[in-house]
């Protein structure tokens, strides 16, 4: 399979979506088609080869549609956009300038011609409606075949290949009001023969694009709104970097850095790429890219990422990851990715858009037919056809599936942008779905709620002469020349404590055993507890609490214990009570011992424990809380729990874990900060909801409009829509569900 993505101009509504996934999916050799409207993307599965843009714009452009091949640069494709969509949206600026002030004026005109015919106070207009007829024919004109030409082009399309769009409806619409207004005024004759009244609709034609031309505008401008994470994002990365080269520094583009130049970064500046600090130190400001609010100090060793700040000091990396491969430009292409991907909810109205349009055709010529026969026999032919043209426009302009098409994208899209930039990266919109109906979160444990490094937790002295200090000088001074790791943590305890090591003589270091050496004479000895040793208590004690321990022996006695263990991360606790608040069951799954286990899950409040579980296995624990009807969140960070992550029905990684781990989850937290988790599932939660509401209300509107417009409710209690409000019910219904999506922005994530 061949995966590519695309950018795709000319669409107005879902209608355009569903043609597009519709067509594409009729050609041999594509797979899948996710066409994203708010994104204005389309994600395309090759069974073979991918298709270049040309080739797609070969099949898809009789249809009104233009494919362009998105080209992951390291500024990201977003802002190679948005200069454009910044171009089309003064062009529509442009119309709305001429057509809202027009319409306005229109619409008060005619509220004050139908208020003088119910009230008497309010007088009748000074100009004649003959005059006022002639008028608002010559704006019509240019109103219809200027202002509405994209909607005639709907038109001339739908006659071409059958397919039909929002541009469409609102086409036939307004195209039909003004050509009946038309003929009853350039030709009376028409009208005398018909015995129709001299009504005319060039007025409701005017108000009708105005407030459609608005909508779209607000729409546009709504949607690039939700864009703005990914605007951000790109807006980090620097432009240019000081390098080292031939010994001297020169100032070149970002893109022109190569893995291993040595690039300074001075005071204030901006970390161009990611790397490895090599002279110097400093604080830097990794808020934008991790979340982490407090500046982060650095030292010669320590990695540093692209599009960090650099608050103080001047230092020296290498460059180790440049271009499309540093974190930044990831983070950039998998939140873009994300917000290109389509959530399942959205398949409801996926595939209602697919038959919205022709439904809805139907529908207002039923209307016209129905009222002009049935309303005919009630009413007569004249006063009959004004309420069928009322109803065939009104159907057509109030029908407008661009709120359903936006409903889902626009949430998605503000959603996983809200995500990112609190260090919450989703991989799709699917897996944001899934997560709000997490019930059950699987921990591993080691580097996810410990920090996955041994540290000295107890050190015991067992005879008369030896101290703390002392057992820990004398196994630190042996240990140096080992490289175990508990070896290692012993060593960085003593350096912590400022202790001082003895030199050594004579080491030897015994494979599964323990290392020796002389130190001023006496033989020391730092071993591992062999099997009858557990009968001491002391270290009994310490192992049933699950810590590693080794004994140090002075000329073959033993002279005190020391134990190390896997220390709890500060933040987990608060991560696991911060997920019990919202209702979800916590569990640890790893492959420790059962004593180590529930020694960490009663220190961060586990409910339940999993050990002793092979790396293969804990994918099939996994399953079996699935079985159970859990729905499960499974967090880890190493390659052992990629299996497990993939199972889960949402796979949450440390960015701090293992590529394959992460590339296994559908979620990563940046830094390894599990008290995001719970912020996930609140944003997961928050943007479901959302979405159930932005659908509700796509769908009320037409449920409510379509039967008003169509005079459904008129033989009862003489209710008629005018579709000049139809065309602003249409306008405010996209713009509702857009205002919506948008207040996601607004949301806390942290408790």
């Amino acid at each position: 399979m061949t995966t590519r993505t695309y950018s795709v101009k000319g669409m107005h509504c879902a209608s355009c979506a569903a043609i597009i996934t519709k067509k594409l999916l009729k050609v041999e050799g594509i797979a899948e088609v996710s066409v994203n409207l708010a994104s204005e993307r389309a994600k395309l599965e090759f069974e073979g080869g991918a298709l270049s843009a040309e080739e797609v714009n070969e099949l898809i452009g009789k249809y009104g549609y233009t494919f362009s091949a998105e080209q992951m640069e390291e500024r990201g494709n977003a802002l190679l956009l948005k200069e454009e969509k910044q171009k089309e949206l003064q062009a529509q600026l442009g119309r709305v300038r001429f057509a809202l002030p027009v319409a306005l004026l229109v619409f008060i005109l005619m509220m004050w011609d139908t208020g003088s015919m119910f009230f008497s106070f309010i007088p009748h207009m000074p100009i004649s409606m003959e005059l006022f007829n002639l008028v608002s024919m010559v704006v019509a004109t240019y109103m219809v075949f200027r202002i509405g030409a994209p909607f005639l082009h709907g038109i001339s399309m739908y006659v071409k290949t059958g397919a039909a769009s929002m541009d469409t409806l609102i086409g036939i619409g307004t195209l039909a009001a003004y050509m009946y207004s038309a003929v009853v005024t350039l030709i009376p004759s028409v009208r005398e023969l018909l015995h129709i009244p001299d009504h005319t609709y060039f007025d409701v034609t005017i108000v009708v694009i105005g407030f459609v031309v608005l909508g779209k505008y607000l729409e546009a401008r709504s949607k690039m709104k939700t864009g703005e994470a990914i605007e951000k994002l790109i807006g980090l990365q620097a432009k240019s970097a000081l390098v080292i080269r031939e010994g001297k520094e020169i100032e070149i583009a970002v893109e022109e850095v190569k893995r291993g130049d040595a690039v300074i970064v001075k005071p204030g500046g901006k970390v161009p790429v990611d790397g490895i600090i090599t002279q110097g130190y400093s604080s830097l400001d990794e808020s934008m890219v991790t979340g982490e609010s407090l500046p982060v100090d650095k030292a010669i060793g320590d990695q540093v990422i692209g599009g960090t700040i650099n608050k103080q000091g001047s230092f020296t990396f290498t460059a180790s990851k440049v271009g499309a491969d540093t974190l930044l430009a990831r983070i950039i292409r998998m939140v873009e990715d994300a917000q290109g991907s389509k959530a399942p909810i959205q398949n409801i109205a996926d595939k209602i858009a697919g038959i919205f349009v022709p439904v809805v055709l139907m529908l207002a010529f039923a209307t016209f037919i129905i009222w002009l026969s049935v309303g005919s026999y009630i009413l007569g032919f004249s006063a009959a056809l004004p309420f069928a043209i009322s109803g065939l426009i009104g159907i057509l302009v109030i029908a407008c599936p661009c709120a359903l098409g936006l409903a889902t994208p626009t949430a998605i899209i503000v959603g996983i942008g809200k995500g990112a930039e609190y260090g919450i990266l989703i991989r799709n919109a699917e897996s944001l779905e899934k997560l709000s109906s997490v019930d059950t979160v699987v921990f591993d444990k080691t580097g996810t709620l410990t920090t996955g490094k041994p540290k000295v937790s107890d050190i015991i002295p067992l005879d008369s002469v030896s101290s703390p200090a002392s057992l820990l000088q004398l196994a630190a001074s042996v240990e140096r020349r080992s490289e175990h790791p508990l070896g290692q943590a012993i060593v960085e305890e003593a350096e912590l404590q400022q202790i001082t090591l003895s030199d050594i003589e004579a080491f030897e270091a015994f494979e599964g055993v323990g290392v020796s050496a002389v130190i001023g004479g006496i033989a020391v000895r730092v071993r591992k507890p062999v099997e009858g040793e557990k009968t001491l208590s002391e270290l009994k004690r310490v192992q049933d609490e699950g810590k590693s321990v080794v004994i140090i022996e002075k000329d073959g006695i033993c002279a005190g214990l020391i134990a190390l263990s896997d220390i709890v991360k500060e933040d987990a606790k608060s991560a696991v009570d911060a997920l019990h608040r919202k209702g979800v069951r916590v569990i640890m799954l790893t492959g420790d011992n059962r004593s180590a286990a529930e020694f960490i899950a009663g220190q961060v409040g586990i409910d339940e424990v999993i050990s002793e579980v092979l790396p293969q296995e804990k994918a099939l624990k996994v399953k079996e809380l699935q079985a159970k009807g859990k729905r499960v969140a499974m967090v880890g960070d190493g390659i052992n729990d990629a299996p497990a992550l993939a199972q889960a029905d949402v796979g949450i990684a440390m960015a701090t874990g293992t590529d394959v781990a992460i590339e296994s989850a559908g979620i990563t937290l940046l830094k390894g900060d599990i008290r995001k988790i719970a912020g996930a599932i609140t944003l997961s939660r928050a943007t479901m909801r959302v979405i159930r509401q932005n659908l509700f209300w796509a769908f009320i509107y037409n449920i409510i409009g379509i039967p008003l417009a169509a005079g459904a409710f008129y033989p009862l209690w003489g209710i008629f829509l005018n579709p000049v409000f139809s065309g602003l019910a249409m306008a405010g219904s996209s713009v509702s569900v857009v205002s919506n999506s948008l207040r996601l922005k607004r949301m806390r994530l942290e408790e």
